[in-house]
């Protein structure tokens, strides 16, 4: 075989207008699956959403909305993506859109809501969570049978001395303070805001989301940021089956304590030589203003040139689990969970608020959020087994990130879509199982067409859409 080596293309390009294409053909996948859960026609029924005085000309909030959660979900990051964006007539054909909005008309859309409606709009979004929930095959989101929840706090750095809300950080820059309570692999809920304590909103957070973990078998995993008292109450009244929190703060006392055990309540050594001695055992104190007193398990470790033992503690409701090991190693699973917010955050590119008012970026992050949701809702739902591990980054690249050409004929238009190897009748049975379509003449979108071989589209009728 000869070798390869680096060669010019021998093609003959051609060009043609975005009359014709796009790239973000993926994108009817996301539409398919927000019309499962009916998400437009919700965010239209819910009238803090809408701030327009003339109701009959404008922006519906479906229409403002979904415009930025199509670009968050297509790689886009900023108003002015989804101006971008709102420019691709083909994909808006494809969306049922008959226009998008400019950078500006969306920034007023996003200045002009206001604390009810940033609420409703967590709300919807705990609904589609609940939703998608119900709907995941159980093995992909629980762990041994338990529902897991998480909560922590990260820091969202901003420029400039004029965005409300903004205050100066631990490292001495400002921020705003985005504190989020998992539930899964989902964004269950969240605040954005100038919170100068990293957990000031998890009692009101836990206290909203109690009735969602009542008869489940759920686990909560929190960090040392909510190891004060006020926090300790308010995870222990909230009823979680079973919770951990790291311990390293105030522990003067449980060190003492742990030093007066006798050797008998420790677990055994390790017996190599050159080994780090690790052992583990249980203390009961009352940190505080803790309205009782729990338990801690605890660990001491001592390397062979040291004096001195090391250490460790975390607070739980141990539930029937004997062993204190067992709940280290539980606890441990926490460092996977705080890799959420680097998808989060990263695949969605959410480091930097888009605007100056602390409302409209409070709105933007919860369409971000609600993005993400959708996003992991997609791939839980029904991408395979071997696309589970896909972060959203490779979602949006590889899945939904493909081309489309739009071929007019006398009586319909037609998508052609350029699918990845492979994946053709994924895509197939996607669109016969959830994507509306129509027959020639009728005035309403109401299926898919899976259609013929080449795996076209039939385009969105005249007149008003289904749902």
């Amino acid at each position: 075989m000869p070798a390869i080596a680096k060669q010019k293309s021998r093609l003959h390009f051609t060009f043609t207008t975005s009359d014709q294409a796009t790239a973000h053909g993926g994108q009817a996948l996301v539409d398919a699956l927000a019309r499962r859960f009916d998400l437009w026609r919700k965010l239209d029924a819910l009238p803090n959403l809408d701030p327009r005085i003339r109701k009959q000309s404008g922006f519906a909030p479906s229409a403002t909305i979904a415009q930025l959660l199509f670009t968050l979900t297509s790689g886009g990051t900023s108003l002015a993506d989804a101006e971008r964006l709102g420019q691709d007539k083909v994909l808006l054909e494809i969306l049922g859109l008959a226009k998008g909005a400019d950078q500006t008309t969306l920034g007023e859309y996003l200045r002009a809501q206001t604390p009810d409606s940033v609420r409703d709009l967590l709300n919807l979004n705990a609904q589609f969570v609940d939703w998608a929930w119900s709907l995941t095959p159980k093995p992909r989101i629980l762990h041994a049978g338990w529902t897991e929840y998480f909560f922590d706090d990260t820091e969202i750095e901003v420029y400039g001395d004029k965005i409300e809300g903004a205050r100066f950080n631990y490292e001495g820059k400002r921020a705003l303070s985005w504190q989020v309570l998992w539930k899964g692999p989902f964004v269950l809920d969240h605040q954005l805001d100038g919170a100068t304590d990293v957990s000031e909103h998890l009692p009101s957070l836990l206290a909203e989301h109690q009735h969602r973990w009542q008869g489940e078998r759920s686990y909560l995993y929190v960090d040392s940021g909510s190891s004060g008292a006020r926090y300790v109450n308010a995870i222990d009244q909230a009823a979680f089956t079973r919770w951990s929190v790291s311990y390293n703060k105030w522990t003067e006392k449980l060190e003492k304590l742990a030093a007066a055990l006798p050797e008998s309540a420790w677990s055994a050594a390790a017996t190599e030589p050159g080994a780090t001695v690790e052992q583990y055992a249980w203390v009961r104190h009352q940190p505080g203003d803790c309205a009782r007193t729990h338990d801690f398990a605890v660990v001491r470790r001592k390397d062979p040139d040291e004096l001195l033992c090391r250490y460790g503690f975390v607070m739980c409701e141990a539930g029937e689990v004997k062993d204190p090991q067992a709940i280290f190693e539980r606890h441990q699973l926490k460092g996977a969970k705080e890799q959420g917010f680097s998808h989060l955050l990263s695949d969605l590119d959410l480091h930097h608020p888009p605007c100056l008012e602390l409302v409209a970026n409070q709105a933007f992050y919860a369409i971000a959020v609600l993005a993400y949701n959708v996003l992991t809702a997609l791939r839980l739902l029904e991408l395979p087994d071997d696309a589970q591990g896909w972060r959203i980054r490779t979602l949006i690249r590889y899945l939904l990130t493909v081309p489309v050409t739009i071929s007019r004929h006398a009586r319909y238009h037609r998508a052609r879509i350029c699918v990845p190897a492979g994946w053709l009748r994924w895509w197939r049975l996607y669109f016969q199982r959830w994507v509306p379509k129509r027959g020639i003449g009728r005035p309403v979108f109401e299926a898919v067409d899976a259609g013929p071989v080449d795996g076209a589209v039939a385009p969105r009728a005249r007149g008003r859409p289904a749902g």
